[in-house]
């Protein structure tokens, strides 16, 4: 017996040795040693930025350059404010007598400087490029590196937002470097496993009942008698995005763009601003285009269900880099006025462009009146003349432009611009006076040319604008009216036409071509070819939109035949100094009712007179020509500035204003004495003055009235000598120039 026990006695002392426990010191240890291998696994993921997210850290590069755009516009701002506070000292020397040189070019200056404000403020923000991103996420790995081995703490702010810092930055580094305790520790030590997002801290929080000693039962609260409840910390938090990805993708599949197991992917994920606008910028598949989805922006704007008019595509960089812009309201279910009736200063048309719509992202549109000539048209009530009376009333603005306006309707519509003087040329439909003008302008062009020469240029340059008399605008009003089939001089007034608009660019000489009916006949091809910026307007049919657009516009969804609803001066607008073909809508301008047009022009009027630049203050080689070729003057709209041409006041000798006094005088006389003949004695001894009946006779005579005839005086019973009304009405007609 005992020598089974003894066996038995051993095996048990083998296992007590086998199951010994471990010291507390060991486990210390132990944990101590698990615990640091996760800080050091966690602080080398944190270092490596493994815990960047790469949409934060595009958020952060569009940051910052809203940030650098905002400097940007400041220093702007600061520039202008220099410049005003230039041009009040200029003017309050000026008005002291004081001889102040260039106050037109510090006041050009402002404008220049106002305006380029203007463009600035108007500039979206663009997505980072993919070297931005890539320079942000080295910049936060080496920042977060030089925190640490460095041991300072002063470029922590730069590691990323204050979250951040709280649970990947402060805690982190702070218990590398030995100095954190407690919690800080906790949060580096705890299991870790790569690529684990390391959450913002919270404390823990105990039950109310553990807290409760045994013999205490938790104390129960009576909510009608409480105190108010402490209401939840506010921040400013972000609207949620109008457009999700999935909703952008499903979208995209909707229409074709994306197909099978393609994908999209997001380089900046979907941002809506304070106006309620999203945008996103992702790369298609390699399948497809930035082009191609252009053609289908109606089917994709459906697809998201907006109209056209709120989504928006531009092309981000690459062929398949996609900028996409969205909104939930329509920018041009409104209309807005001029931005010249707020600010109505000197233009840089040249440079900057005259501001005459706004496209479907709020953004001014700017037309430069350089290299190209422009065709705007659409059907009657379209809104193409308020189109028009934008472009042509910005010119006004810049005193190097001599406006040439040729009206296709008899109607007041255009006369504010010679009220004011503002056109250079002015008159109402008459075919034999715009071929003249034509051929004054290709003439003028050889003129223009032979001057370049001589300055050593090939073609018209800013600093050489004034020296070869500055730009010409020929503005022509319902161009049917002159190039229909069957009308007066059509095949002569076509071929100047189609010379000058391929020739005139060069050497400064622009066109206005406005029409209602956007026809081959009326405009053809090659002209509208060389008219490189187009506005159509709400038209009848797809082939009229194509007239004016180009051919196959309407089939790649540029068609102004399909606009619901049509808007007064709504249409696609084809701006090729900018390179770019979108929707817009022109200003509001209104002459009838408000009297915009005449105030915006009076304003223009005194910008060109400090200039030398109102009509009559200069010499004029185009009204010189049209006055030799027709001996009639169009200059500011005529010497009635009505838009009839006539002898100017200036070419009348003395001999010939005394022959109009005479022959008005007659008339009066004749209305005095109530019927339409007289004898020259009654006549002279009514107009008084002096005036004898010889003397009369020899004025009527040399003014073109002829001489006496026999006539018949009621109440007399022989006919005497004398004038019927009708010859003194003729010249003095003639003498007005009429």
């Amino acid at each position: 017996m005992a020598t089974e026990a003894e066996p038995e006695q051993t095996e048990q002392s083998e296992t007590a040795e086998e199951v010994v426990e471990p010291t507390r010191g060991d486990r210390i240890k132990a944990a101590f040693a698990e615990q640091r291998r996760n800080a050091v696994a966690r602080t080398k993921d944190w270092l490596a930025g493994a815990d960047l997210d790469h949409v934060d850290v595009v958020q952060a590069a569009t940051d910052r350059r809203r940030r650098r755009q905002a400097e940007r516009i400041a220093q702007q701002q600061r520039h202008v404010a220099q410049l005003h506070a230039r041009l009040h000292v200029a003017k309050a020397q000026a008005e002291e007598d004081v001889k102040v040189g260039g106050l037109s070019s510090l006041a050009g200056q402002v404008a220049e400087a106002e305006a380029r404000l203007e463009t600035m403020q108007a500039e979206p923000v663009l997505p980072p490029t993919d070297r931005e991103i890539a320079s942000l996420q080295q910049t936060k790995k080496a920042g977060r590196a030089a925190a640490l081995f460095g041991g300072g703490f002063a470029s922590l702010p730069a590691l990323g937002t204050a979250a951040e810092m709280t649970a990947h930055g402060q805690p982190i580094v702070l218990a590398a470097l030995g100095t954190a305790a407690g919690y800080g520790w906790y949060l580096v030590s705890r299991p870790f496993v790569a690529g684990q997002p390391a959450p913002a801290p919270t404390m823990p929080v105990m039950p109310v009942q553990s807290l409760a000693t045994p013999a205490q039962a938790a104390p129960t609260v009576d909510l009608s008698k409480s105190e108010p409840c402490l209401k939840p910390r506010e921040f400013d938090a972000p609207p949620p995005p109008a457009l999700t990805v999935e909703e952008l993708e499903s979208a995209l599949r909707a229409i074709g763009e994306v197909r099978g197991d393609e994908k999209i992917q997001i380089l900046a994920v979907p941002q809506r601003d304070a106006d309620g606008n999203t945008t996103v910028v992702f790369d298609l598949p390699p399948r497809t285009t930035v082009a191609e989805l252009k053609k289908k922006l109606p089917k994709l704007a459906g697809a998201l269900g907006r109209d056209v008019s709120m989504v928006d595509i531009e092309k981000a960089g690459t062929e398949v880099r996609t900028s996409l812009w969205m909104t939930d309201k329509d920018a041009f279910a409104d209309t807005r006025p001029s931005p010249l009736l707020r600010r109505p200063v000197q233009l840089d048309a040249w440079k900057d462009g005259v501001p005459v719509a706004w496209n479907k992202r709020g953004i001014t549109v700017r037309l430069a009146i350089n290299n190209q000539s422009f065709v705007i048209a659409g059907r009657s009530r379209s809104g193409k003349g308020v189109g028009a009376s934008n472009l042509v009333v910005g010119t006004g603005f810049d005193p190097r432009i001599n406006v040439r306006l040729v009206a296709g309707k008899n109607n007041g519509e255009w006369d504010p611009y010679a009220k004011t003087g503002v056109a250079s040329t002015y008159f109402k439909p008459n075919p034999e006076r715009l071929l003249a003008l034509l051929k004054a302008l290709l003439a003028d062009k050889d003129r223009r040319e032979a001057d370049l020469g001589a300055l050593g240029k090939s073609k018209l340059v800013t600093p050489v604008i004034e020296q070869v008399g500055g730009l010409e605008l020929l503005v022509i009003d319902e161009l049917a009216t002159y190039t229909r089939p069957g009308k007066p001089l059509r095949e002569e007034i076509l071929e100047a036409l189609i010379e000058l608009s391929a020739v005139g660019l060069s050497s400064g000489i622009f066109m206005v071509l406005i029409t209602q009916y956007p026809e081959a006949d009326v405009i053809p091809q090659a002209l509208a070819m060389n008219c490189g910026a187009r506005w159509a307007m709400a038209v009848e049919n797809a082939t009229q939109s194509n007239a004016i657009l180009g051919g196959g516009q309407a089939s790649a969804g540029r068609d102004a035949s399909k606009f619901d609803p049509p808007r007064p001066g709504f249409g696609w607008l084809v701006n090729t100094s900018a390179g770019v073909t979108d929707l817009a809508r022109s200003y509001d301008l209104d002459e009838d009712e408000r009297g915009e047009i005449t105030m915006l022009l009076e304003k223009a009027a005194k910008i060109r007179q400090a200039a030398g630049r109102l009509a009559g203050q200069w010499d004029d080689p185009i009204e010189k020509h049209l006055l030799n070729a027709t001996g009639l003057s169009s200059a500011a709209g005529g010497p009635k500035r009505d838009g009839v041409p006539g002898r100017p006041a200036i070419n009348r000798t003395p001999e010939q204003r005394m022959q109009m006094d005479a022959l008005r005088g007659c008339l009066i006389a004749m209305n005095d004495l109530g019927r339409d003949v007289a004898q020259c004695g009654e006549m002279a001894e009514i107009i008084g003055g002096g005036m004898t009946e010889d003397r009369l006779g020899e004025l009527l005579r040399a003014a073109g009235a002829g001489t006496t005839v026999k006539i018949q005086i009621p109440g007399l019973p022989n006919r005497v000598n004398g004038y019927r009304r009708a010859p003194i009405a003729e010249a003095l007609s003639f003498l007005e120039g009429h």
